[in-house]
């Protein structure tokens, strides 16, 4: 009974982890993490050891990184200023209470406004704005990536019998 609860328990976080690589509200990469080490814990270890969740850990710790190397480059790569990049970053804090669009769009506004601060010109702003969605996107499918290679390399343990 035990072990079927800690599965349980471990597969919603996964669940909760994957909602939360693409929400920010949510902590993905540990919750998708911690699910994993649960699962591995219900079977004593047997399967997925110490070496393995090293691993996922790093992968884990990985996807932030990832988002914000993926923020910046989207930003920089469009020629946004530092004060967008903070606009970005604010209006993605700020998108979340919005739900999905708020997420997508927040990063959007708040890099326009941060950017018609910096330099007045609406069409710069367009383009921080929009470099920092791009950016956004990109950081969401790299992370959705490392976390599918998490999934993987647990489930190839599991299978291979440890």
């Amino acid at each position: 009974m035990e072990t079927a609860l800690l599965l349980l328990l471990g597969a919603l976080l996964v669940l909760a982890g994957l909602a939360g690589l693409l929400f920010p509200a949510i902590p993905g990469a540990p919750l998708l993490f911690l699910g994993l080490v649960l699962a591995a814990w219900a079977e004593d270890f047997a399967y997925v050891g110490t070496g393995t969740l090293s691993v996922l850990a790093v992968l884990a710790l990985s996807t932030y990184a990832v988002d914000l190397a993926a923020g910046a480059f989207g930003a920089r790569r469009f020629g946004a200023s530092p004060r967008a990049m903070l606009g970005a970053a604010i209006g993605a804090l700020l998108g979340i209470f919005f739900g999905l669009p708020g997420v997508v769009l927040g990063p959007f506004a708040g890099a326009c406004a941060g950017e018609l601060t910096a330099v007045a010109d609406l069409r710069a702003a367009t383009r921080a704005g929009l470099g920092a969605t791009l950016g956004l996107v990109l950081g969401a499918a790299l992370k959705i990536a490392l976390a599918f290679v998490m999934l993987g390399l647990f489930a190839f343990m599991r299978l291979a019998g440890g």
